[in-house]
């Protein structure tokens, strides 16, 4: 009997014991370091434009502090105006990769021999701040100001290259594979929305519109303006934003089957 006693007290030490265990109090930290970056066009210092989701820059840190084979920490993307910021880091040395409508910074060969790495290893602690300098495909601007009649905006819109056609062949050609439709020119957009952020990601789809070209059927009109009008009929009295961007039949990262666009300045328009 004693015997079933000592044993019965054993086990309720032993669950007493496990349950304080339980309702430990985490005394581990929580993340509190802060990355700010931005991404500009190396050479006009101007930053690169985007969308504010997974088509526009995609920004993925790899924390190298806890050694080889380890994970990334999980993606997130750029602002619109080319900038980002992650608030809840922990402290430790970070390889830092930014992915978008650029010659990518990291460029190897089918084989997985390195061709370029322009990504940044760096320790995050406090405020820590980067800057990448890339080499964007395609620069869009509106030219002029837009017109609107009767709850249609028109716009005039000119693509110009960011990179010339050598040097895009010269950095994505040894990567393999190797098209000369990736160059191409395959569709502008015009997104109007009610949002400052006006993207792919905030349009409204009743009023945006695009042009699609097949094959190398825009390169005559590389550095022409083209024209191009909203969809539907805009409510009168409203105050939009519109924002033109344009691509080309180019992945990046290679493979993923995301063809990121390059964007013009957001453009605020009163309907009358």
């Amino acid at each position: 009997m004693k015997k079933i006693l000592l044993h019965t007290l054993a086990c309720c030490a032993s669950l007493a014991l496990c349950s304080c265990e339980l309702f430990e109090v985490d005394n581990y930290e929580a993340p509190g370091e802060t990355l700010r970056g931005e991404v500009v066009d190396k050479a006009t210092g101007n930053p690169v434009l985007t969308d504010q989701g997974s088509e526009g820059i995609r920004v993925r840190l790899t924390e190298l502090s806890w050694g080889p084979n380890v994970q990334p920490n999980p993606d997130f993307y750029c602002r619109p105006d080319g900038t980002f910021q992650n608030t809840k880091l922990f402290k430790g040395t970070y390889l830092i990769e930014v992915d978008g409508p650029f010659i990518p910074l990291i460029r190897e060969t089918e084989e997985g021999i390195p061709l370029a790495d322009e990504s940044k290893e760096m320790e995050i602690k406090g405020v820590t701040e980067v800057r990448f300098e890339v080499e964007p495909f395609l620069n869009v601007e509106f030219v002029g100001d837009p017109m609107v009649s009767n709850g249609k905006i028109t716009a005039r819109v000119r693509v110009t290259r960011g990179v010339s056609e050598e040097i895009f062949r010269e950095k994505i050609e040894p990567m393999g594979s190797y098209d000369d439709s990736f160059q191409n020119v395959t569709d502008i957009q015009l997104f109007v929305s009610y949002s400052s952020t006006v993207g792919y990601r905030a349009r409204d789809e009743r009023w945006s519109n695009k042009i699609e070209y097949s094959g190398s059927e825009f390169e005559s009109l590389l550095g022409e303006p083209v024209t191009i009008k909203s969809l539907g009929t805009i409510p009168s009295g409203r105050k939009v934003f519109i924002r033109a961007a344009a691509r080309i039949n180019y992945d990046t990262p290679k493979g993923s089957g995301t063809r990121r666009w390059n964007y013009s300045e957001p453009v605020e328009v009163m309907i009358p």
